[in-house]
């Protein structure tokens, strides 16, 4: 398959599985080995950054408020929560590196769907009283919940680990009100992922990085990974609060075993 459209095939796939529990970072792993894409690593990055998008305009109200107000408890709060998910990665960096080979991808999308099994059996059963929230009111999370929540995105850094699985599974079994457990969620990968495109701009420039990826390609791809992205998060933050995740579960048991041929 010529590389343009492989680009914008990732970016399809990566606007549609940032938000769901089945980690993007993981689909592009396998889908950039399938496709022949090198340098996954900063394809995902880029891609990211165009789902980051999808986050800024669906919550546009909120982040402008967040801009207005810096100091505000729900900015403490998302600090609170990116501070260890920095440690975790920057500990774990010289074998995250190693795993864009994909070579913990088949254990990692294993893990993913047992957490979110665990999640689901134990947390079924709770129902979460829907209520009307305004752009001022604060997140009903705490800062312990926060931190267990950063901790659990610092170790979703490795590909096969949903990023959103984890931090959502993560505000659940702590108990946070589940509708913002998937608000914070998105909200807390803004910072990480800027982060990470400064790391990769910065080894490109100072360290002379190439990459081989088809650049038209990746921008058609960044825009459709957008688009999809957006509808994508209504759809996930709809799911949290009815829990049900099962089936992602059961396509995460299946991709698993799949990577598993197709990588080795």
């Amino acid at each position: 398959m010529p590389i343009f459209f492989a680009v914008i095939i990732l970016g399809l796939i990566q606007g549609l599985t940032e938000f769901l529990p089945v980690s993007s970072s993981g689909h592009l792993v396998l889908f950039s080995r399938l496709f022949g894409v090198e340098e996954s690593l900063f394809v995902s990055i880029i891609l990211h950054v165009a789902t980051l998008l999808s986050i800024i305009v669906v919550f546009r109200k909120k982040i402008w408020y967040y801009l207005r107000h810096p100091l505000c408890d729900d900015c403490k709060k998302l600090v609170v929560a990116t501070i260890p998910t920095c440690i975790i990665v920057l500990i774990l960096m010289p074998i995250v590196n190693k795993s864009f080979e994909g070579n913990f991808l088949p254990i990692c999308f294993m893990l993913t769907a047992v957490l979110l099994t665990t999640t689901n059996l134990l947390f079924m059963k709770k129902k979460d009283v829907p209520y009307q929230k305004k752009i001022t009111d604060g997140f009903d999370i705490s800062y312990k919940q926060a931190i267990i929540m950063g901790i659990s995105q610092g170790l979703a850094i490795f590909p096969g680990i949903s990023r959103s699985g984890s931090t959502i599974c993560g505000g659940i079994i702590s108990d946070a009100e589940r509708e913002d457990v998937a608000e914070f969620s998105f909200l807390m990968s803004i910072p990480i992922i800027l982060l990470s495109l400064v790391k990769e701009l910065y080894e490109l420039i100072f360290e002379a990085r190439t990459f081989s990826v088809d650049v038209p390609g990746l921008i058609v791809g960044s825009i459709f990974a957008f688009l999809v992205g957006v509808f994508s998060i209504k759809f996930m933050i709809k799911l949290t609060k009815k829990l049900n995740f099962i089936w992602f579960a059961i396509y995460l048991v299946g991709i698993s075993i799949a990577s598993y041929f197709i990588l080795f």
